[in-house]
C-alpha cells in the first residue's frame, strides 16, 4: 500500500501528475475489472466548485470519469464504512476540522482498508488528518500566534487531535504558501507533537511499505522533529 500526501495547489495539471502513480495503484488492485476510486469531500454548505474541482485533478491523473465514485457529506455529516467500498480512497481538502469530524466513525475501518493494501491519496485536509496526531489547525500556542489566523482552520489554539492513524507524524499543509511551517516547529517545541513534516503545494510526500519516503513535485517537504538542542529542521526535495 501507499499513502499520498499532498500539501495543496490550484494547479490541477501539477497535482495530477502527482496522482498518476496512485490511479495506477488503483488499477493494479482491481486486476482485470475497471477500479473504484472514492472521492471522498466535505464541503461548506455554500460549496459549488469542490465536487468539480477534484474530480477534474483525478481526470488530470488519468482516471476516467467511469472510475470515480463521489463520496461527498455537508459540514456536520459523518461517513459511514460503505464510503470505503472502494480500491482506493481520495480524500480532498477544506476545513480540516471538519473533515476530521466526518471520518469519526471509521477512523479504525480506514486504517485496516489500508493495511489491506488500498492505497490512499490525501489533498490539504485528507492529508492533515491521515496522522496517528493529527494538526488540525489553530494559530496560537499559549496565547501566542505561531501562524497567520488566516491559516488557523476557524480554531484559536493550535489542536492535535486523535486522527487516521496511518501514519506516526503529524503533517501540516500549504507549507510556503502560508507559512504553516511555523506552527510545526512550535507545535513540537511545545511537546503538542514528536515530530512531523510541512508539505509545500504541488508537492508530495509518499510514504510506503515496499520503498522509502519520496517527494515528488516541484516544492519541498520540511522534516521536524525534536532534538536535544531544541527543534532540528531537515528540507527534503524531489
Amino acid at each position: 500500500m501507499s499513502v499520498f500526501l499532498l500539501g495543496g495547489g490550484r494547479d490541477l495539471a501539477r497535482c495530477g501528475d502527482l496522482l498518476r502513480p496512485f490511479v495506477a495503484e488503483a488499477r493494479r488492485r482491481a486486476g482485470d475489472r475497471a477500479p473504484v476510486i472514492a472521492l471522498l469531500l466535505v464541503l461548506e454548505a455554500d460549496d459549488d466548485s469542490s465536487v468539480s474541482r477534484f474530480t477534474a485533478m483525478l481526470d488530470a491523473a488519468g482516471a476516467a470519469a467511469e472510475e470515480i465514485r463521489v463520496e461527498s457529506l455537508v459540514e456536520g455529516e459523518v461517513y459511514d464504512a460503505a464510503a470505503l467500498d472502494a480500491d482506493a480512497l481520495f480524500v480532498g481538502g477544506g476545513l480540516t476540522p471538519a473533515y476530521l469530524d466526518a471520518f469519526g466513525r471509521i477512523r479504525d475501518a480506514v486504517l485496516d482498508r489500508v493495511r489491506e493494501g488500498v492505497p490512499y491519496a490525501g489533498f490539504s485536509a485528507g492529508a492533515a488528518i491521515a496522522a496517528g496526531p493529527a494538526l488540525v489547525g489553530g494559530y496560537r500556542i499559549h496565547g501566542v500566534e505561531i501562524v497567520s489566523e488566516d491559516a488557523g482552520e476557524e480554531l484559536d489554539a493550535v489542536e492535535v487531535r486523535p486522527g487516521l492513524g496511518l501514519l506516526d507524524f503529524a503533517v501540516d499543509v500549504h507549507a510556503a504558501q502560508w507559512g504553516t511551517l511555523s506552527r510545526l516547529v512550535a507545535a513540537v517545541d511545545a511537546g503538542l507533537v514528536t515530530d512531523g513534516v510541512a508539505i509545500d503545494e504541488n508537492t508530495a510526500l509518499v510514504v510506503s511499505a515496499q520503498a522509502a519516503p519520496a517527494v515528488r513535485g516541484s516544492g519541498q517537504v520540511w522534516r521536524v522533529e525534536s532534538a536535544a538542542s531544541g527543534v532540528h529542521v531537515q528540507v527534503l526535495r524531489a
